[in-house]
Order: structure tokens, then sequence, then C-alpha cells
């Protein structure tokens, strides 16, 4: 058996249930488009989201996001994050 882990409150492996997770289609650093489209993935019953990294305007953005989104959020960084 796994290990379980935590990705913000939801629990991961080690015999949890599975936890449905989804990745956004926006431009990350677009914040009100990616919040808009995170509340409409916790809707449909997502519980972790990914969003892509690909330079520093996004990186920068996920704080942001954060606060004002109700799922964790795992960042897929495609870029030298320094």
């Amino acid at each position: 058996m796994s290990r379980k882990l935590m990705v913000g409150a939801v629990p991961v492996g080690g015999g949890a249930p599975i936890a449905i997770q989804s990745m956004t289609t926006t431009v990350t650093a677009d914040t009100e488009s990616t919040v808009r489209q995170i509340f409409r993935l916790a809707e449909a019953g997502c519980a972790i989201v990914r969003v892509s990294v690909r330079d520093e305007a996004d990186a920068r953005a996920i704080s942001a996001l954060k606060e004002k989104t109700p799922l964790p959020i795992v960042a897929d960084i495609h870029f030298s994050a320094r």
C-alpha cells in the first residue's frame, strides 16, 4: 500500500478515496479567467487543480489564485524555476 500524503486538505494515496483532478486550459497569469475555470471545475466535482506555469508571470499568479479559489493548486512548471 502507498503512503498517504495531503494535497492541501485532500488526502492522496494510502487507501484514501480517489481524488478527481483536472488541469486548467487558461493562461495562468490571467487570474480572472483561471479563477472562473477553477470554480467550474470545483462545481463539477474536481478536488485538485493543476495549472501550467510557463513563465515568471504565471509563477507570480499562483499566490493570487490560492487566495481566491477553493481547491488546492499544483503547478506544472514548464520553465527554469531558479
